[in-house]
């Protein structure tokens, strides 16, 4: 059974920390960026989260935002949790950020 609490590391070095899931499925913790991360002013941001039943599904999908700290952006993500047979936890995830625009004529490029 794949749970999302607990501290998780991806590719990249990013470090993410669920704290204990609500019976509704509902999570919140925080997200620190990697080395790879170009801007030295991101902090550890809070994040906010729900996790599908794992009782129904033993692999549940999940979906959490980052609310960046000092900055005007916001990233979802969006993925499911895997169990492998050797009982190890992987998650995968797609994630879009979003900066703020200056106006509707910069709105193109402020999704990644």
């Amino acid at each position: 059974q794949c749970l999302l609490s607990g501290s998780w590391r991806s590719d990249t070095g990013c470090r993410m920390v669920v704290s204990i899931l609500g019976e509704d499925g509902r999570f919140s913790g925080s997200y620190m960026p990697g080395p790879a991360a170009s801007d030295s002013e991101i902090l550890t941001s809070p994040l906010e989260g729900s996790q599908q039943d794992a009782e129904l599904v033993p692999q549940p999908t999940f979906s959490f935002t980052v609310r960046w700290q000092l900055r005007a952006r916001t990233t979802a993500f969006l993925g499911q949790c895997y169990v492998g047979n050797n009982g190890e936890e992987t998650l995968h995830a797609l994630w879009l950020l979003r900066e703020a625009a200056e106006s509707p004529a910069e709105d193109w490029k402020a999704t990644r």
